[in-house]
């Protein structure tokens, strides 16, 4: 059933980038925002609401008419606890009250492998792993992991966190487990919002890799269905890398580089992540 009105935060970010013409075929309007003057061009029934995540009247004057929200913004990086609290924590229980009070069915989250960042990449974990946060920016997606679970046990409120692992072009001997592709992120937030019922569920956000260093098998009432595989990028990315090192944290946990940094240091500046934002 098409939606009347859905809402995405971030949309001006990477990620949010490639999910505005997806979403904008799932409803009647696409209310996409973030804190930039302009998007630029905006697809067929995609409108620009500029809104920033601390400030509680913005966002429910943005959540207001709409059914469902997909919120993806924040800053997508380590940061002080002080940078960080605003937009990621403050602005996750701004938008969950938000859609409480305006009546929305669910909200769809991204959250991150950050929030389990800790585990050893040898653990293939599911799920329903305790929280292990790599960094203030992984304790943000606990926090709002956290703030769904209990929105939906006391108020009634759905929401769907996406373990996005790494969704970015293949560019390390890590990606070939945590890839996900911008079609299977496509295909998981889409599963996530037209699902009849999801309660409070995680799921990680990873394609169909070979390599992937986590299960899914708790969230297959979702019906996501990665298509895309890193193995198809394995022979020259391990042919340039340098021979692995497993004392480093980087190489040996789930979080990567946001393992081995220090807290409010950022772990984007030991990756290289080509910027491929998409325009209109």
């Amino acid at each position: 059933m098409k939606l009347k009105r859905l809402v995405l935060t971030g949309a001006a970010g990477r990620l949010g980038s490639y999910l505005r013409e997806p979403l904008s075929q799932l409803c009647d309007e696409l209310v996409s925002s973030d804190m930039v003057e302009s998007l630029g061009p905006l697809y067929a029934g995609e409108r620009y609401q500029r809104a920033d995540l601390a400030d509680k009247a913005a966002i429910h004057a943005l959540m207001a008419g709409a059914d469902m929200v997909v919120h993806f913004g924040a800053i997508s990086d380590e940061a002080t606890f002080e940078d960080i609290l605003g937009p990621n924590i403050i602005g996750a229980y701004n938008v969950w009250e938000a859609a409480h009070q305006q009546g929305l069915r669910r909200v769809v989250y991204a959250s991150s492998i950050h929030a389990v960042g800790m585990y050893p990449k040898a653990e293939f974990i599911g799920t329903d792993v305790p929280h292990r946060p790599d960094t203030f920016y992984g304790l943000a997606k606990c926090f709002a992991e956290d703030l769904g679970r209990m929105y939906w046990d006391k108020r009634g409120l759905e929401s769907v966190h996406l373990r996005i692992l790494s969704c970015a072009q293949v560019t390390s001997p890590r990606a070939l487990g945590t890839w996900l592709s911008y079609d299977d992120l496509t295909r998981l937030v889409i599963r996530a919002v037209d699902t009849p019922i999801t309660g409070f569920s995680v799921v990680y956000g990873v394609s169909n890799n070979d390599r992937a260093p986590v299960d899914n098998a708790k969230a297959s009432h979702l019906g996501y269905r990665p298509q895309d595989n890193a193995e198809a990028f394995a022979a020259q990315i391990l042919a340039e890398a340098p021979r692995p090192d497993p004392t480093d944290l980087a190489q040996s946990c789930h979080g990567g580089a946001f393992a081995s940094v220090g807290l409010g240091q950022s772990g984007k500046a030991q990756m290289n992540i080509i910027d491929d934002t998409k325009t209109a």
